[in-house]
């Protein structure tokens, strides 16, 4: 499967937050070319601030191998990822990040931070941005719209 079938899965997680009431953002975590995780963003319905998609999907991918580590997976995410996920991430080892919608103002793959390439962290990741953006950022911009 090409990069746009995945990030087409993570769109149909976001849907479900979305018809949950929660921000519409989906993760999936792929090895193999097999799904082995999927989450969606769940922070009011699970009164947690840390449950966003990609913290949910890892929790789940790191059950699944019985391993904390998952340096062989890929995270397809419909929005640039926050500070908090991208420091999970890079615990986690994630190979390569996948993402939709960029987030000018709290993105931490290479806007508000750099962190996929940072330094002062042990991991690098591959990263890739933009992949069927204008679906990923629509989501979103629906959503706020009809909460306005």
């Amino acid at each position: 499967m090409t990069d746009e079938d995945w990030m087409r899965y993570a769109i149909r997680m976001a849907q479900r937050a979305e018809q949950q009431g929660e921000v519409p953002v989906g993760a999936i975590i792929v090895t193999q070319n097999t799904c082995i995780a999927e989450g969606w963003n769940q922070p009011i319905q699970n009164h947690d601030p840390s449950a966003h998609a990609e913290i949910l999907a890892l929790r789940k991918a790191g059950q699944y191998l019985q391993n904390y580590r998952l340096s062989d997976c890929t995270v397809y995410v419909t929005l640039e990822p926050c500070v908090m996920c991208m420091g999970a991430l890079a615990h986690a080892r994630i190979q390569r990040i996948v993402f939709g919608a960029f987030d000018p103002k709290r993105g931490a793959v290479c806007h508000a931070l750099q962190l996929a390439e940072a330094d002062f962290l042990n991991h690098r990741m591959q990263w890739q941005g933009g992949v069927l953006e204008s679906e990923c950022a629509e989501l979103l911009t629906d959503f706020f719209r009809a909460r306005r």
